[in-house]
């Protein structure tokens, strides 16, 4: 008689997978147990970061006494609504009565918040031009709630920077630090009342040093960081790891009005300087070189047969200026200043800017593919000359502008074949206000083409006060014509 073995081997494959089921789901069993297990963070990164946390705080104590909270109020003259006569009409007056929702008075009083950091213990006080610009009262809050009434010392719109004095006595004194010692990837803190949040602190690090043609001020020298900075923190402090000011808060690049991770501080060096000028004499006294300069390009560079990379090139030399009794002339490379090389024309501009009138600098430059240096005593920068762009008596009072560099372009994502100079900014007493807008590129000017501030300032400046000033501007994808009247 023969055995079926069939079930038997059934039943053995049956048992088999069921011992090599148990065995899978052990294992898997005792891999979950060892996930949940939570892991241990080292006794080395513990102490790391409590140490860091413990000096960030530190830090941050040292410096917030200094920073203060700056409340301005200053009177604004509005116009009429454009619609206020349509408003008078009986139908809405039977709606209304007679007072026109609509209307904005001819005066009326706005406020707003900024900062200020104390560098002197008897009451001066350095904060940004804007947060102080035209206020009819300023409002200092201390630290400690103490209130003062502040007055402006000296303003330097083409820094961006301000003095104000309140009177006062043993004030907590920030100590300046070196700006120029800064390294990209640095720690700092921004420290400031945004939206009127005092003593707000933020970390971050040093994003970038030197950044210029970003549209805020005539000389520029930013440190960029991605520290959070909001409205009502200009003026504010940015300090090192020491707890030293190392810049002035000033500014951030924003698509909706907040923070984008892009913020911008004016250098202490430079702060410092404006601060000792505004003090001691009442203004900012500059250095003149008397050049019409550009930047070096690789295609000019190939045309002047010369190796040197950077630099800038002098397109003109002013008469019986320093540079023209020293010899430079329409051509030369100017490579380094006063021992420091020169990359630019916005750094060049702004170190002869930092020099004081009067002295002797050395200047290394390239004028027919050879290398001479020349000794130029440094003159003073005149008022006149010192007139901002925008500085009219005409329908164009009050509207900055900047020429178009290769990175706006890039940046703001302009087609290649639009030229012209871009508004940085449009003053409320202007005209052109609620007309122009910042980043508004203007390509001409009743009708005569506009390729540089050169240009703009050219035209702009024979235009008789009261004259209508016919525009066209590229705005957002499009060309359009615009119109000025007074």
């Amino acid at each position: 008689m023969r055995l079926n073995k069939r079930p038997f081997y059934a039943a053995f494959l049956v048992f088999t997978g069921l011992i090599i089921g148990l065995i899978i789901a052990s294992s898997l069993d005792i891999n979950s147990k060892s996930i949940a297990q939570p892991r241990e963070v080292s006794s080395e990164s513990k102490d790391f970061l409590e140490k860091f946390s413990i000096a960030l705080a530190e830090v941050s104590e040292a410096a917030k006494p200094s920073v203060v909270n700056i409340s301005t109020s200053k009177t604004v003259h509005g116009k009429d609504n454009q619609y206020g006569h349509f408003f008078n009409d009986p139908f809405f007056k039977r709606f209304f009565g007679e007072e026109n929702p609509f209307h904005i008075p001819k005066k009326f009083k706005t406020r707003s918040l900024g900062s200020g950091v104390v560098v002197s213990d008897d009451g001066y006080i350095l904060t940004n031009s804007h947060v102080v610009k035209g206020a009819d009262e300023i409002r200092v809050i201390m630290n400690n709630k103490k209130q003062f009434e502040g007055k402006v010392i000296g303003a330097d719109p083409k820094t961006d920077l301000a003095v104000i004095k309140i009177e006062a006595e043993d004030l907590p004194v920030i100590k300046i630090g070196n700006s120029e010692t800064l390294q990209v990837g640095e720690v700092i803190l921004a420290i400031g009342n945004p939206y009127g949040l005092n003593q707000t602190v933020t970390m971050g690090i040093v994003s970038a040093v030197g950044r210029s043609d970003v549209g805020i001020a005539d000389y520029e020298d930013f440190i960029q960081t991605d520290a959070a900075i909001n409205p009502g923190n200009s003026g504010g402090a940015m300090v090192n790891s020491k707890g030293e000011l190392v810049g002035i808060n000033t500014a951030i690049f924003s698509t909706s009005g907040g923070y984008q991770g892009i913020g911008f501080a004016i250098p202490s060096r430079m702060a410092k300087s404006v601060l000792d000028h505004l003090i001691n004499k009442g203004k900012v006294v500059r250095g003149w070189l008397g050049v019409h300069i550009q930047d070096l390009t690789p295609e000019i560079a190939k045309y002047f047969k010369t190796d040197v990379a950077k630099g800038v090139l002098v397109a003109d030399v002013v008469d019986d200026s320093p540079a023209d009794k020293s010899g430079l002339l329409r051509g030369d490379l100017i490579a380094e200043y006063d021992g420091r090389e020169v990359e630019n024309t916005r750094q060049l501009r702004n170190m002869v800017a930092n020099t004081m009138p009067g002295s002797s600098v050395e200047v290394l430059i390239v004028r027919d593919e050879k290398k001479m240096t020349l000794s130029i005593k440094i003159g003073e920068l005149s008022e006149t000359l010192q007139v901002s762009v925008g500085e009219y008596e005409n329908n164009l009072k009050g509207v900055d502008v900047q020429d178009l560099t290769k990175e706006l372009i890039q940046r703001l994502e302009i087609p290649p074949k639009v030229s012209g100079v871009i508004v940085t900014n449009v003053h409320v007493e202007s005209p052109a206000h609620g007309i122009l807008r910042q980043r508004d590129i203007i390509q001409e000017i009743n009708r005569k083409k506009i390729r540089n501030v050169s240009d703009f300032e050219g035209v702009a400046s024979g235009i008789k006060k009261g004259d209508d000033v016919l525009l066209l501007i590229y705005r957002g994808g499009s060309y359009l014509y615009i119109t000025i009247s007074g």
